[in-house]
């Protein structure tokens, strides 16, 4: 019986933080590519084209890069080759994906 109220503890637990309260959502009609990067330039695209701000981390989730992009270019000729997860925040919406740098 114990090990039942520690699992429901723990879902109860989880299920709170997994919830997100200050960004709703994905962004609508948001791609970006080329994906492998390889010309050291990426582009992002929303419906909206509004001013996006962008976090980029390593693998480890140490901060590598933050800009904002008023455009649609994001340059990343300082990052070198890997694996790295880009989060793209527009008003109160937020899209995260794997960005691949070659």
């Amino acid at each position: 019986m114990k090990h039942f109220y520690a699992l429901f503890f723990f879902f109860i637990v989880s299920a709170g933080f997994g919830q997100s309260t200050s960004a709703q959502g994905d962004i609508e009609g948001f791609k970006i590519y080329p994906n492998p990067v390889t010309d050291g330039r990426v582009y992002i695209i929303t419906a909206d084209n509004q001013p996006k701000t962008i976090r980029i981390f390593d693998v480890l989730g140490t901060p590598v890069l933050e800009t904002t992009l008023i455009g649609k270019e994001l340059n990343l000729n300082g990052l070198n080759s890997g694996i790295y997860l880009i989060q793209v925040f527009e008003k109160d919406k937020v899209a995260t994906r794997k960005l691949i740098v070659k």
